[in-house]
């Protein structure tokens, strides 16, 4: 049996904090710009509205060798590699040289978010990737963004490039009307926000399941809470007979776990639901 590839940790690109913005009572923008000038083409470049970056956190006590570099950290103890959070990128400015990431924050739970809060011009940040897969499809007759706070960047990455007046239906769910942003677009948009202060257990899937569908092929765009994407996911493909290629749906996070602990029982989910598709075909063939 042949050996396995050796597989490489992606590329670390050093980033440095310029500003900082509350935007909203819970949602920290972070502009910052690669040490190296060069370095933003990269980003730039990505044709994916989701594209999305790595964040790398060193571990308090460890000390990496310099300058930092994700392989040569994956060579001490796996007690010692940096902790990983995942962050769509909200805006690539090439002109500026600068990245736009948004931060939750939520008091002193977690990780990213109160990194985020007492960050400052100066701050060193470094993230891998880019890495994304989706964009609107401009053949789409419509199209469809679904999301919460975790998918905001990339469903307001999205309403900027769809096509001039090509219509949208966009639904976002955050905790009150104090979360709201305002988001630019060249699309007809109807854009309606979910208010989980004011709305039942699942005011994300309701809203999908109440919406009045447009004639036409829709793209799709359904990423946020786990448990509220898979109960879409049913939704969209068994009861209003989307296809998959005509989705991009998955979860970014699990209620009640952790990055790492969502991480653990997301293959299983994915397993459920790659089963599930594959007794979905037979029926539609």
């Amino acid at each position: 049996m042949p050996d396995r590839p050796e597989r490489r940790a992606p590329r670390t690109t050093k980033l440095v904090v310029r500003r900082t913005e509350w935007v909203t009572p819970h949602l920290i923008r972070i502009v910052a710009a690669p040490s190296e000038p060069t370095d933003i083409d990269r980003f730039a470049d990505s044709p994916h509205t989701d594209a999305y970056v790595k964040v790398v956190f060193r571990r308090p006590g460890v000390s990496y060798p310099e300058p930092f570099d994700m392989a040569t950290a994956r060579e001490l103890p796996r007690e010692q590699w940096p902790t990983l959070r995942t962050y769509t990128l909200r805006e690539v400015d090439q002109a500026a040289g600068e990245l736009v990431i948004d931060f939750v924050y939520h008091g002193d739970a977690g990780l990213a978010g109160p990194w985020a809060a007492t960050a400052e011009p100066g701050t060193e940040l470094l993230v891998l990737g880019p890495g994304g897969a989706y964009t609107p499809d401009p053949s789409a007759d419509w199209h469809l963004l679904v999301g919460d706070e975790s998918a905001l960047p990339a469903i307001a990455a999205a309403l900027a490039k769809v096509p001039s007046g090509a219509p949208v239906h966009a639904l976002v769910e955050v905790d009150d009307p104090a979360e709201e942003q305002k988001l630019g677009t060249e699309g007809d948009v109807r854009l309606r926000w979910v208010h989980r202060s004011t709305s039942g257990e699942d005011p994300l899937v309701d809203a999908v399941r109440e919406l009045e569908f447009p004639e036409g092929r829709v793209h799709a765009f359904v990423h946020g809470e786990a448990g509220s994407v898979r109960q879409l996911r049913r939704h969209l493909l068994d009861e209003r007979g989307l296809s998959l290629d005509q989705l991009s749906i998955s979860g970014y996070w699990r209620r009640g776990l952790d990055d790492e602990g969502y991480r653990e029982v997301k293959k299983t989910m994915a397993e459920a639901d790659a089963e599930a598709d594959a007794r979905r075909a037979p029926q539609r063939a």
